[in-house]
């Protein structure tokens, strides 16, 4: 292949690369670091390195992905790395290290001059409720996207294994029935896994985005519209944005299974949310005019709020309304110091809940040793 082809993929690589040991890294903090081929005999010998160590890797991945990674990717490579991703996932890698002022300075690079002026073609989709159309695909606002597809095949000695997205089954109501059927969404009979929780319905339920973020089987079913089983810590209020419908569903295979919608691992709403923050914490103006204030309430301004003025409080709630269900509120949790308090009811504790144990089969017949939040001696 030819010599810019050949540093585009490697750049690739390690893009990924720093992106995999971020999440690495957080979730279990002592994790071996692997930066060259390791020979079967010394599989069982690799050690952890320094949780320090990966992170200067990872930056280091991504500066020199950077280089070689396109601006902007064409409509036949949809789903594959641009420097703006690489830019959004080094500022999220700066923002955990609470290195704020690096962090927005990768994030403006992302944001643009103002909102919807971003060097890669970044721009909030002007309807909330279109991201979550499953044919909205690689939009405008999504800067790094986990693909799926319907044509996978996936059935249910294999799940997990294919392309096909699973969670529209997992958030579905269990044993669904549409009663009234003209009336009645067409959703898929589901898991009834992650519920939302009351507190946070009675926090969304007048905000623009409740619509296209909570199903609510509450009213449905007490309109005697729809039935269902409360099951798994049941409130009646359900993910709506990943729900598996009738008319989503694939044509081969089992088909609870196959749904084809994409998920947002980094969109540009939170990109803003993040520049906000950086730039509140990193100590840079931040009244009515400044960057901080003009990214954070476009994120509202797109759903019809007004203004509010740059607070951790607003930036909180803003990040929360925004990303139920993306897979931030665990992680924006540690990092605020919050998780123990507000994931009390959990069972979380402090200094020990913001690290994963390492599984078992990672340390047996291995030089690989266990955590001390969870009794041993790394």
């Amino acid at each position: 292949m030819d010599a810019t082809t050949k540093a585009r993929y490697i750049a690739e690589a390690k893009a990924l690369r720093a992106i995999f040991y971020f999440d690495l890294v957080r979730i279990f903090k002592n994790i071996p670091l692997i930066l060259a081929p390791v020979e079967p005999s010394g599989m069982f010998d690799v050690t952890q390195a320094a949780p320090a160590d990966v992170y200067k890797q990872i930056e280091k991945d991504l500066g020199e992905a950077l280089t070689a990674l396109p601006v902007t990717i064409p409509v036949a490579d949809a789903g594959r790395l641009n420097q703006g991703a690489a830019h959004a996932v080094l500022g999220k890698v700066y923002l955990w290290q609470e290195k704020w002022a690096l962090a927005a300075t990768e994030f403006a690079l992302v944001n643009g001059t103002a909102p919807g002026a971003s060097t890669y073609g970044y721009k909030l989709l002007p309807n909330f409720a279109d991201l979550w159309n499953v044919k909205n695909k690689f939009n405008s606002e999504s800067i790094l996207e986990l693909s799926y597809n319907t044509t996978s095949n996936m059935g249910w000695s294999n799940v997990g294994s294919r392309e096909g997205n699973v969670m529209g089954i997992l958030v579905g109501p269990r044993n669904y029935v549409p009663v009234i059927a003209a009336q009645a969404p067409d959703y898929v009979s589901g898991w009834s896994v992650m519920p939302i929780t009351k507190e946070l319905f009675d926090l969304i339920h007048y905000d623009p985005r409740n619509k296209p973020t909570v199903a609510n089987l509450d009213s449905l079913e007490k309109a005697g519209i729809v039935t269902y089983k409360h099951a798994n810590d049941n409130t009646g209020y359900f993910v709506e944005k990943y729900a598996g419908r009738v008319s989503t569903k694939a044509a081969v295979g089992q088909l609870e299974l196959n749904f084809g919608q994409n998920m947002y691992e980094i969109r540009l709403a939170d990109t803003y949310l993040m520049e906000a923050e950086a730039l509140l914490r990193s100590g840079a103006a931040v009244g009515a005019g400044t960057r901080a204030y003009i990214f954070l309430n476009a994120v509202r301004a797109r759903v019809g709020l007004n203004p509010v003025a740059v607070t951790m409080d607003n930036i909180m709630k803003e990040r929360r309304l925004e990303l139920v269900a993306e897979g931030q509120r665990w992680f924006d949790l540690v990092r605020w110091g919050l998780a123990p308090a507000k994931l009390a009811f959990k069972g979380f504790q402090a200094n020990k809940n913001e690290t994963l144990p390492i599984p078992q089969a990672e340390l047996n017949n291995t030089k690989i040793l266990q955590s001390k939040e969870w009794g041993g001696t790394k």
